[in-house]
């Protein structure tokens, strides 16, 4: 079986590659670089460098080889970015999917992937929330998500292929060190070059109507992440789902000042934080019900908050069991922050 990957050589491409082929399924990847790294992909993947959007090295690429799918996770996806330059999103990450799927429905692959977000369902109505609940994206990017996944089944139901759309939570962790975030728009990513260079980490948003008043997210570890694509992409292959939107979350949430204790913890020292009004398009609390998944899929998360933490911060200082230290320094520090917001 063999899987073409857009965007495998990124942080989640490379981990879902590396799934992939240890489920005996090869990939060929393509990808500009623009974010991602050619040493992430393991030895002996095939890699195309070039924009997905390029229709012609698409169309050639496809003549090569007959893929029994696609995995397309090549997209944009900072939430500011998108709420300062909204047409480069739409013109990235649509024209992207659209050149995608006219290469898909061309060559009469069988199964599309897609790499959806959260992000769709804005500030949900309750929580957890469900792939049925209303979606409401709040910014650019989620908006993106959204018409792409209407993109998806429209070409679906024209030129008959299998689809799947994954909408992802809080993607954090890491399978190996080599393969870690190296981006500053996530959050573990950004509290982790914070500690390293000795700077305090900015919390944006203190006012939320959350416990702690920080925004609450769900977040997943990347390997699990990979883990559903495999399963996602052999159900496809096996015509055991056909056109489902699946969500993939731990269905827990854990606030900003949660996230900054645990990784004090993982890392071992304080890690001191100074607070900044809300970023646009931020919603308060997102918290995935993965119950669908895991009836279609048997997939649930393994890896839990601190394991996803110790996974990101393994070659950013000591790892280990969170010492009293920063556990102590942590509830002063929200203690702090609750009194000056009275």
């Amino acid at each position: 079986m063999r899987w073409l990957v857009t965007g495998g050589a990124g942080y989640i491409g490379a981990h879902v590659v590396t799934a992939l082929g240890g489920s005996g399924i090869e990939s060929v990847v393509i990808d500009d670089l623009s974010t991602g790294h050619a040493e992430r992909l393991p030895a002996g993947v095939p890699l195309v460098r070039a924009d997905v959007r390029d229709g012609v090295v698409l169309g050639e690429l496809f003549r090569r080889h007959r893929f029994d799918g696609v995995i397309h996770l090549a997209a944009r996806k900072d939430v500011a970015e998108s709420t300062a330059h909204p047409l480069r999103y739409y013109e990235e990450n649509l024209d992207g999917l659209r050149s995608v799927l006219d290469a898909v429905a061309t060559s009469g692959t069988p199964s599309v992937l897609f790499s959806s977000s959260a992000a769709v369902y804005g500030t949900p109505p309750r929580s957890p929330v469900g792939e049925l609940d209303i979606t409401t994206p709040e910014n650019a990017y989620g908006r993106t998500k959204l018409i792409g996944e209407w993109m998806l089944r429209d070409a679906a139901a024209s030129a008959g292929f299998r689809w799947c759309a994954l909408r992802y939570f809080n993607v954090a962790g890491a399978g190996a060190p080599h393969l870690r975030d190296h981006g500053g728009t996530n959050l573990v990513p950004r509290l982790l070059q914070a500690a390293a260079a000795g700077r305090p980490a900015t919390v944006y948003g203190t006012d939320y109507p959350t416990a702690d008043g920080t925004a609450v997210r769900d977040y997943v570890h990347v390997a699990d992440i990979a883990d559903a694509h495999v399963r996602a992409a052999l159900a496809l292959h096996h015509g055991e789902i056909h056109d489902e939107v699946l969500n993939i979350g731990r269905g827990e949430g854990a606030s900003v000042l949660q996230m900054i204790d645990a990784v004090a913890a993982a890392l071992g020292h304080p890690l001191p934080y100074s607070a900044a009004p809300r970023r646009a398009g931020d919603p308060a609390e997102v918290v995935a019900s993965p119950a669908r998944i895991r009836h279609l899929l048997g997939w649930q998360a393994r890896y839990d908050l601190d394991d996803i933490v110790r996974s990101a911060a393994a070659d950013h200082g000591t790892t280990g069991a969170a010492t009293a230290t920063a556990l102590h320094t942590g509830q002063k520090s929200r203690n702090k922050l609750k009194n000056t917001q009275r």
